[in-house]
This record gives structure tokens, sequence and C-alpha cells, in this order.
């Protein structure tokens, strides 16, 4: 829903001005937040079970400040990443495959295209997308037989293959950033949208600052139990 609210005011040629605020600084630029609520069908599920569809608000809005923030994160993380890809692709370029369907497996594997292990989904990079192709090649090998080899003699070869990986930078166009969408069950008679949009961009309750470690990768990675007596405890 967030997303399909999102599409929706991103196809709007205009939205109400919401809030406004001055720089923090003398040359920091206004806060502007741009907005309109919208009326859609959601469904819902009671405690009994029961699933009944309800009409429920949601304020869709637009911060110039936080789009801005939001483009500048992304392509910072992304040239963190770049300079992370290149060792592994490095690594897999210099793999050698004897056959080429051991090779069409590694790529798919390197693509996370594959079924990962011990049941973990296949984790992809999130800034680049990389492209992995088989390539036919050949390599010197170690002589078969001793001695000092003829001078006419070829140097001895053997025939595999090797992955070409092309490296591609995931777009982030900046007007996608910066969107906020609100779901609210006060109607617009009795909360006007630039009340519901500042009270949230305002909101400073000791709450929020005392769960933030929950936002934390720690808290968020997966625990894995293989033991049986691990599991039981």
């Amino acid at each position: 829903m967030r997303q399909a609210l999102a599409a929706w005011g991103r196809q709007q040629p205009t939205l109400p001005l919401l809030v406004e605020q001055s720089g923090r600084t003398q040359h920091e630029e206004a806060r502007r937040g741009h907005g309109q609520s919208v009326l859609r069908q959601v469904e819902g599920e009671y405690s009994d079970g029961r699933i009944a569809h309800a009409t429920l608000r949601f304020v869709v809005g637009h911060a110039s400040q936080l789009a801005q923030q939001q483009t500048q994160a992304y392509t910072a993380a992304q040239a963190q990443e770049a300079a992370a890809v290149v060792e592994p692709i490095k690594h897999v370029q210099a793999h050698w495959f004897a056959c080429e369907a051991e090779a069409e497996a590694a790529s798919a594997e390197y693509e996370h295209r594959g079924q990962g292990r011990r049941g973990r989904r296949p984790q992809s990079w999130r800034y680049h997308a990389l492209h992995s192709r088989v390539v036919a090649d050949t390599r010197r090998t170690r002589r078969a037989r001793r001695g000092r080899p003829a001078k006419t003699a070829p140097p001895p070869t053997e025939a595999g293959y090797r992955l070409a990986v092309e490296v591609e930078a995931l777009s982030n166009a900046e007007e996608d950033n910066g969107w906020t969408v609100l779901a609210t069950t006060v109607s617009a008679e009795t909360c006007a949208d630039a009340a519901i949009l500042q009270v949230y961009q305002e909101q400073n309750t000791p709450v929020e600052p005392d769960f933030r470690w929950l936002k934390k990768p720690a808290a968020l990675s997966h625990v894995w139990r293989e033991k049986p007596e691990r599991i039981a405890a």
C-alpha cells in the first residue's frame, strides 16, 4: 500500500503545501512538505479471525529536505559498496572451471540465483547488479614429461572456462525519495493534513530514542540454530 500511494503521489502534477519551516542555518534551504490525504479500502483482520474491509485515510507527503538527504545517503552508500565489490569480482574472474556446466552453476550462485545454503536466502548487493557470463579460455599448464622441451614445441595449454563479471550501478531517481505515507483513523474534518504531517515530523517522545537499538543490524540479523539441544534451549 505504501509503494502504491507513493507512486500515486509521484503522478500528481502538484501537491498542496502543508508544512514550511526555515532552515536551521543561514545557508540551509527552507524545509517544505507537500502532501494530500486520500481514502483507500484496506483489509483488516479482527481478533476472532474475521476479515473485513474498511476505508482508511492516508496522508501522502513529500519533503524536499528528506529527499535530498536520502539521495546523498544512497550516493555515499553506493560508492562504499563499489569499493567492496572489487575484490570479490577479482576472485570470481580468477577462478578456473574445467567444464561449462560447472561455470554455469558458479555463475548462478554468484548472481544469487541459486538455492542458497542451510535454508538461507542468497544475499545480493544492494546498490549494484552483477552480471556474469561464461567465457571459453585456455591457460598454460605444467609439462607432463620431465626434461628440457624442444625449442619448436608449443607451450602446453588446457581448455576451460572463466567468468567475466560486469558491474551495473543501480539508479536511484531523486523523485522517488522523500515520500512519507501516514495512515490515520482521524477524519479530515477533525484534523487537517498539515496538522497530521507536522505532528509526525515534530514527534520527539522518549520512546523513539530509547528504541533506536532495534534498528541496528545486530538486532535484525538472523540467528541460526542447527543443533537440537540449542533449538530446544
